[in-house]
């Protein structure tokens, strides 16, 4: 029989001791928190933890807490240290999570579980491990219930946990703490950046009167008026195709995803097909329509093309629109997706369990135009904030891809 491991494939220079091998009830004492619900939620209080959040807003290692309760006699109050589990969840691999709660003197609500681990146990080394190693395994194995699932400490007293010496486990819980903070921070300049598009998207485009409520300096007449039909002509997608048309050929085709998903479209998000010279090409500046979705709000997404690649087509269940006078195709593509115009498009859908709308109706919506110059200052501004969301969106997921590599690496 092949020796079990007893180290991990990566470590820390200078650890070499073998990882030892335990059951968490040799090693923890356990509790459980006291009856709390979110109807006992207050304005101010006492800081509580419920078991809810360990789903709705996970960390390793809780620090702040942001939800009160009036405190009742024979609460459960934090040490500090402790580890907790929930004892109740909707699956066994969502109940199967641990957090660390840092500060003493916050309330632990009911259907926590409480882990005491004892001097030898780091507690952010064992919550890490609980929600992503072997134990996270053996914990969903254990958990009992259909609809709603359970976990109780008689089960959690059983479960197998392989462990270095507590320096090794400190310094193995202090790079995922450094790596979880980076992560924390990317996604809060990511979220600031959308927050920051969107306000821009509701103040820098005229509404009827004209005139913008944001402007860049030295801007000041007012806006032309007019509809879209009066500034460019629509066409239609592919027609006249079979399921066996399509995954070949020289050609390609913008894909609905593409157009539902990005203002300006991903030259990448095509497909192949044949060259068919009766079928419409989409050129530099098209702007495209989806004609159809599941609820209004989702009808009529457009996308602006910046591409110039011959032989690629719209696919047939949108509709292009090309300007007839010069537009700059970055402000087409955010003012097509601006609030003001959202709005219009919206209101044109028709249908019941699915909504439609036509190219007539969407060349008779009024819209604004600057000059050209205005133009290019505000599609450069919305062209550099994607750049900045699109480089946080890739940072995100190269540390999310670095940490899952080292979970899968640095433990047993």
């Amino acid at each position: 029989m092949k020796d079990e491991k007893k180290a991990p494939k990566l470590r820390f220079k200078g650890f070499t001791d073998d990882w030892e091998q335990c059951k968490l009830g040799d090693v923890a004492n356990f509790s459980k928190g006291t009856g709390y619900s979110k109807s006992d939620l207050k304005g101010t209080g006492s800081p509580i933890i419920l078991y809810g959040r360990l789903y709705t807003k996970y960390e390793t290692i809780i620090r702040n807490v942001d939800t009160f309760v009036v405190p009742k006699s024979g609460s459960v109050f934090s040490k500090g240290g402790e580890v907790i589990v929930p004892g109740s969840g909707e699956t066994a691999e969502d109940i199967s999570i641990a957090s660390v709660v840092e500060p003493a003197g916050i309330l632990l609500g009911g259907d926590l579980n409480i882990i005491y681990p004892n001097s030898d146990l780091d507690p952010a080394f064992l919550a890490i491990t609980i929600s992503n190693g072997k134990p996270h395994f053996d914990m969903a194995r254990r958990a009992q219930g259909k609809s709603v699932v359970h976990l109780h400490n008689v089960d959690l007293k059983h479960i197998l946990l392989k462990t270095p010496n507590l320096s090794e486990q400190k310094r193995i819980s202090k790079i995922f703490e450094s790596l979880d903070h980076t992560i924390t921070l990317h996604e809060e300049k990511k979220r600031q950046l959308e927050c920051l598009k969107s306000a821009l998207l509701q103040k820098m485009f005229a509404d009827e009167n004209g005139y913008p409520a944001v402007r860049f300096r030295g801007f000041d007449e007012a806006w032309k008026q007019c509809k879209l039909g009066d500034v460019g002509q629509t066409y239609t997608g592919l027609s006249g195709k079979s399921k066996e048309d399509f995954g070949h050929g020289k050609a390609r085709f913008v894909t609905y995803m593409n157009i539902y998903s990005n203002p300006v479209s991903d030259l990448n998000m095509v497909e192949p097909i044949e060259i068919d010279e009766r079928q419409n090409e989409v050129q530099y500046g098209d702007a495209f329509f989806t004609t159809s979705s599941e609820t209004p709000e989702e009808v009529g997404m457009a996308s602006v093309w910046t591409g110039d690649e011959k032989h690629t087509y719209l696919n047939s269940f949108c509709f292009g629109y090309r300007p007839i006078s010069k537009i700059n195709p970055y402000y087409l593509a955010y003012m097509l997706n601006s609030q003001s115009l959202r709005r219009k498009i919206v209101i044109l859908a028709q249908g019941i369990s699915r909504y439609n709308i036509s190219k007539k109706s969407v060349m008779e919506i009024p819209a604004s135009l600057p000059s050209a110059e205005e133009q290019n200052r505000i599609g450069l501004i919305f062209k550099d904030l994607d750049q900045s969301i699109t480089l946080y969106e890739h940072k995100l997921e190269l540390l999310k891809r670095l940490k899952s590599s080292l979970l899968q690496n640095m433990f047993i």
